[in-house]
């Protein structure tokens, strides 16, 4: 069964994992995403993340275990 899936907007080219993660509020600084990074716990289009600076682009689906949601990176058009 998959989860439910919320939409990010960006209007660059690519959004560093930590960026979005505090975009999404469920980090407060970047270097909280290293905790997160150590507990294996992102994974990017299925793949675990082990770069605190991963680069995600329009299409990237970011999924977080213990959260119900896997976050879909869409391109804003200006």
């Amino acid at each position: 069964m998959s989860k439910p899936q919320q939409m990010v907007s960006i209007h660059t080219e690519y959004i560093q994992i930590d960026q979005l993660l505090k975009l999404e509020g469920l980090i407060e600084t970047g270097g909280q995403i290293k905790s997160l990074i150590d507990d294996e716990v992102i994974t990017l289009n299925g793949v675990l993340v082990t770069e605190k600076r991963k680069k995600c682009r329009p299409g990237d689906v970011i999924g977080i275990d213990g959260l119900e949601v896997d976050f879909i990176i869409t391109k804003e058009e200006a």
